[in-house]
């Protein structure tokens, strides 16, 4: 597997507003541009880079609704030889595209059920 780094993590919250304002004030991160997504929430940079992901607490992708921490990503290369390693394994995973970011991504558990996305730009 060709991992090069953490990319983000992901924090479902109650309260948008109150996140962002948590975030920005007691962390320093900076509110800042995020892709058209269809559940609401924000990004938060540190740096040029989106590290803190806050999404609404809503139902999503049959998953229940509810505050806290979603997954962790990474960063990664070489798509189609993580997808054969992560088949010749028996590990279940999705796939999804974010054209608009040149991105595409594999969601996957580990076995104590831990969302695990892993990130492949361009």
């Amino acid at each position: 597997m060709a991992l090069r780094g953490l990319d983000h993590i992901t924090v479902r919250c109650a309260d948008i507003a109150r996140s962002r304002s948590f975030y920005a004030e007691a962390l320093g991160l900076r509110d800042g541009e995020r892709p058209g997504v269809s559940i609401p929430g924000a990004w938060l940079y540190l740096g040029d880079r989106p590290v803190v992901h806050l999404f609404a607490a809503v139902e999503d992708a049959g998953e229940a609704a509810g505050a806290g921490f979603d997954h962790f990503a990474f960063e990664a290369d070489d798509l189609p030889n993580v997808r054969a390693r992560l088949e010749r394994l028996g590990v279940a995973f999705r796939e999804s595209d974010i054209p608009d970011m040149r991105l595409h991504q594999l969601f996957l558990r580990d076995p104590d059920g831990v969302k695990i996305e892993i990130n492949f730009r361009g």
